[in-house]
This record gives structure tokens, C-alpha cells and sequence, in this order.
């Protein structure tokens, strides 16, 4: 225990007072620390011998693991500070950690005074920033833990760095540390190089950094440059974070490079050839493809057929028997569709896709099937002011116009004569295969009773009719169902008429002679008159001869004209 000789003989001193004497020759000081052995452990705690009269106990709790082995075991000799050399049970008070954290204090001031750097591991988050272990707790600031702002620092837990001491106080216990110093230093070192040999066409590798909505930071040692999402593929690209993720390596082609602003525009795709270049060799003209729905608009759907590639397919190129309102109705994105190239334009890069001309056109069979005059039965779908749609097949309409549903009758509305669900019996009029129309008629079903009024209602004839209405300028009266005349106010009767209500009442049965037909304009000139003068015995031939020459002798004078000019500017429908 000391080299100091004990001679008990001495001045007849004890061995006691010899040995006391030995240890205070050997002094222990408060506050210094020394080198002792561990001699025994028991329970939570090591009595380590210090070379003092009495051993002093320290924790286990304080002493380091190593490994897979016990934090301390007899026999280990370590370094223990001394806080006081006896306490009120008589034994030495020592403290492993004390005596550890004085000795990294020591080696930090050596650090911070050669300007090096010291290894410590994160431990835990902290406010304002993160705890870091070199030996004894010192502070990381999140503001120097990178050179970006880091969301989320819990995730960096754990991680062992170097770092720069940028402050301490030995006396309050803080240390400050700063892991971006050295990232700045790096990086310093790293662009200067960078900006010596970067240039506009190079091809170079960088590290992803950041990704945002229009683009993603690279990296390229020391300086970043921006890949904008329109330069990372040929293809469609909704996000960036579809193809990178921070930390990602890629190799990139340099597209321009502003050394005094140091900035830098990346190209991806531009490491890549143009798929555009071979688009007339893979897809010509008439050429089916296959391609994968990427995007829908009101007008139509965007098929990709490769990266880079892409085709529109519009909303009247979907089906030949539907009208398709919104490509939705017929596709979904993701899907896989077939289709025809129709056409392409290669300055605006872009090609015209047709989905129903991959299947048959059942136009080409309609017009087979049906030839014109054929009777075809069928559901009435839709009826509109101009006519009205007729269902033939699932998907082709037929449409009778209002002017093809009466011979005589003129039909303001079609729901006058049809309504929507009627099942009715048309005849077909025509097919335009090319536009895609089905003509139909409903009066053609019967014949044209104007083909035989002329000859059944010669001039001179005298039938019997009912007054349907009554107008300032005459009444017209129904010689047969569907068939109607004119009396002009001049043939009402002899006398002078102002008002045709005075002669004829609406729904009276009068008699009246045919005076004219003309079946090209399908009117018929209607006369009392005429039947009046017959009944005074004066041929009608001779009355309308009169007529004629009335009508030359005062044409110049201001007079009423032939009956012909008179009906000349009528119509004879009793709609009008």
C-alpha cells in the first residue's frame, strides 16, 4: 500500500499511530482525483481502494457496460474523484461519474482549443433542439443539426455524428454543439470544386434532396440544381415523388448553368431519346394499338402508349352507336383500351386515337338490313321540336321529321300526333351511313291523298263541307277528313263583304264549288258564290271567265285580281 517503512520501535509510537501516520504521508485530497481497484462488489455497489485508511463505495450504476459483460468487476482498475475523504459512516465518499466528467471537461477544452471535432451519439429530443452523449449530455440546437431544416429530429435518434464545440461553459455545465458547421465546411469545399467543372451539356450524378410539386432539388456536390417535372420524363408525370424520394442518386444532364447566380436547370429525360422519333415507324396511320388510360377530360381520354407517347381518344370516336357525354360513361383511368391511330401531327406531338373503329361499323350492316322503303316497328325514345327518334337496334335511332308525320295536317308539335314510349310502324327514307343519320316517315305508311284530289275535286264541282275557321280574309272548309279549301272574302257572295264572320259561321255545313287546284302548293280555291250564280243558271265557266277578264281590265286600276292572285298568297292549311 506504500513503500514508506514502518518501524514500530520508533519513539515507542503504536502501530496505530504508525499507520495513520503512513496514510497521511500518502494524503487523499477532496476534489482530486485519483486511481484506486475494485476490491469487492456488493449488492448496487464496488468498494474500490483508493490507497486511503478506509475504501470508498460507488454505484455500479455509474461505471460504463461493455458489451456483454458487467459494468465493473474485481480486480478493474479505475479513476474516481474524491467529494470527501470520510462521510458520517467513516468511509471515503468517491464518484466514478464525477471523476469522467471532469475528465471529458478537460478533453473538450482541448478540442474547442485545437479547433477539432468530438463523436457523439444523439440520445433524445429536447427542447429546442436534440441531446447528444460525448461522454456528458451537450446540447444540438435544431437550427445546427443540418444544413436544411429537419421536420421531424426524433428520427434522428440514435444517429452518431461528429460534431463542432461552438460553446461551453465549464462552470454551468453547457456545451453547445453544431453538426452544420461541418456540413457547411464540406459543402464549401464541395461546390468550389463543383463550379470549377460543371458545364452546360454535361452529364453528372447528384443526390435528390428535396421534392416539391413542380420539381426536385439535386444535389450536385456543394450546389443544387432544379429538375422540373416537365424535364424528368417524356412521359406524363402527375408528381415528382412518383419517381424520387430524398436521397435518391440519379444520373442527370446539365441544361443550363448560370455560374454568377449559381444556378443550375437539370434535364432527366433529356439522358433519354426522344420516343417521338420513332412514332411514325411504331404507330402509323390505320395501326391498332394498345395503351393504358392516363387521363380524362370532358372531350375525351388521354392513352398512353408508351412513356413519352401519348394519344387522345375523342368522345365521338368511342362508340358508333352511342352518344357518349363524358368519356367516364366508357372508361376509367388505369384502364387498358384498344384503339385506332387515325391520324397524327407531328409538330404539336400529338396523335388521334379511335376506339370504335377497332369494332365494326354496324352503320355498314344497317344500310344492308334496312333498305329504303322498308317498314320497321320500333319504341319512340326521345321527341324534340324538329321530329321525333325512333329506337331500331341498341344504339341506332331513327328520326321522323314533323314534316314526315301528315300528309295534310300541319303539326306544330310532334307530340301532337306521337308521344315518348308509343310504339309505331315508319317507313325508312333514308341512311347516311357517313354522318350516321336513319331517315324515317310515318305519313308514307298511307298514300298521298294529293294525288287524287286534282281528278276526285275537278273545277267545277260542287261538294259540301264543314267551316273549320273563320278569318278576316275568308273560312276555310273541310271537304274530307284532312282535306281543306279557301273561300276567299270575294267568294263569299255577290254583295260586298267586310267581315267573312257575317256570311259563315264556324262548324256550318255549306255548300261550294271548286274553283281552283293547284296540287303542287296543295290548295284548293272554294267559291258560294259560284254556287249561287250556278243556281241562277250562269255557267261557272263563263262566271270565272269573267273573273279573268275583271282581273285584266282592273289589274292597273287597284282591283281584287284573278282568284289565282288572290289565292297566289294564301296558304289554303287551316293552321294559318
Amino acid at each position: 500500500m506504500s513503500e514508506t517503512q514502518i518501524n514500530p520501535k520508533e519513539d515507542n509510537i503504536s502501530f496505530a499511530e504508525l499507520l495513520e501516520k503512513s496514510f497521511t504521508n500518502h494524503e487523499v485530497k477532496e476534489g482530486e482525483i485519483v486511481n484506486g481497484t475494485v476490491v469487492a462488489i456488493y449488492n448496487d455497489y464496488a468498494l474500490i481502494d483508493v490507497g486511503y485508511k478506509s475504501e470508498g463505495m460507488v454505484p455500479v450504476s455509474e461505471f460504463s457496460r461493455r458489451s456483454d459483460k458487467p459494468a465493473v468487476q474485481v480486480g478493474d482498475s479505475v479513476d474516481v474523484f474524491v467529494e470527501a475523504r470520510e462521510s458520517e459512516s467513516g468511509v471515503i465518499v468517491l464518484s466514478k461519474e464525477k471523476a469522467d466528467r471532469a475528465r471529458v471537461w478537460d478533453e473538450i477544452t482541448g478540442i474547442h482549443e485545437r479547433d477539432e471535432t468530438v463523436k457523439g451519439t444523439i440520445v433524445s429530443r429536447v427542447k429546442g433542439g436534440l441531446a447528444v452523449d460525448i461522454g456528458i449530455k451537450a446540447f444540438l440546437p435544431g437550427s445546427q443539426v443540418d444544413l436544411r431544416p429537419i421536420r421531424n429530429l426524433d428520427k434522428m435518434i440514435g444517429e452518431t455524428f461528429e460534431f463542432k464545440v461552438i460553446k461551453f461553459n465549464k462552470k454551468r455545465g453547457n456545451i453547445v454543439l453544431s453538426r452544420r458547421v461541418l456540413l457547411e465546411s464540406v459543402r464549401d469545399a464541395k461546390k468550389k470544386e463543383t463550379l470549377e467543372t460543371l458545364e452546360e451539356g454535361a452529364f453528372v450524378k447528384g443526390i435528390v434532396k428535396n421534392v416539391t410539386e413542380y420539381g426536385a432539388f439535386v444535389d450536385l456536390g456543394g450546389i443544387d440544381g432544379l429538375l422540373h417535372i416537365t424535364d424528368m420524363s417524356w412521359g406524363r408525370v402527375n408528381h415528382p415523388n412518383e419517381l424520387f424520394q430524398v436521397g435518391d442518386e440519379i444520373d442527370v444532364k446539365v441544361l443550363k448553368f448560370d455560374k454568377e447566380e449559381e444556378r443550375v436547370s437539370l434535364g432527366l429525360k433529356q439522358t433519354k431519346e426522344d420516343p417521338w422519333t420513332l412514332v411514325a415507324e411504331r404507330y402509323p396511320v390505320g395501326a391498332h394499338v394498345g395503351g393504358r388510360v392516363v387521363s380524362l377530360t370532358d372531350y375525351g381520354a388521354f392513352i398512353e402508349l408508351e412513356p413519352g407517347v401519348e394519344g387522345l381518344i375523342h368522345v365521338s370516336e368511342m362508340s358508333w352507336t352511342k352518344r357518349v357525354k363524358h368519356p367516364s360513361k366508357v372508361v376509367d383511368i388505369g384502364d387498358e383500351v384498344k384503339a385506332m391511330v387515325l391520324d397524327i401531327d407531328f409538330t404539336e406531338k400529338r396523335i388521334s386515337l379511335g376506339m370504335k373503329q377497332v369494332a365494326p361499323n354496324p352503320w355498314i350492316a344497317i344500310g344492308e338490313k334496312y333498305p329504303i322503303g322498308t317498314v320497321i316497328r320500333g319504341e319512340v325514345r326521345n321527341i324534340t321540336d324538329f321530329g321525333v327518334f325512333v329506337g331500331i337496334e341498341d344504339g341506332i335511332d331513327g328520326l321522323i321529321h314533323i314534316s314526315d308525320l301528315s300528309w295534310t295536317s300541319r303539326v306544330r308539335h310532334p307530340s301532337e300526333v306521337i308521344e315518348k314510349g308509343d310504339e309505331v310502324e315508319a317507313v325508312v327514307l333514308n341512311i347516311d351511313t357517313e354522318n350516321e343519320r336513319f331517315s324515317l316517315g310515318l305519313k308514307q305508311l298511307h298514300e298521298d291523298p294529293w294525288s287524287r284530289i286534282p281528278n276526285e275535286y275537278p273545277r267545277g264541282a260542287r261538294v259540301k263541307g264543314k267551316v273549320t275557321k273563320v278569318t278576316d280574309f275568308g273560312a276555310f272548309v273541310e271537304v274530307e277528313p284532312g282535306i281543306e279549301g279557301l273561300v276567299h272574302i270575294s267568294e263569299l257572295s255577290d254583295d260586298h263583304v267586310t267581315d267573312p264572320r257575317t256570311i259563315v259561321k264556324l262548324d256550318q255545313e255549306i255548300e261550294v264549288m271548286i274553283i281552283d287546284v293547284d296540287q303542287v302548293e296543295r290548295k284548293i280555291g272554294l267559291s258560294v258564290k259560284a254556287v249561287e250564280k250556278a243556281e241562277q243558271g250562269i255557267d261557272y265557266r263563263a262566271y270565272l271567265a269573267q273573273g279573268v277578264t275583271a282581273s285584266t281590265s282592273t289589274s292597273t286600276g287597284g282591283g281584287m285580281g284573278t282568284l289565282g292572285d288572290q289565292l297566289g298568297g294564301l296558304s289554303l292549311d287551316n293552321n294559318e
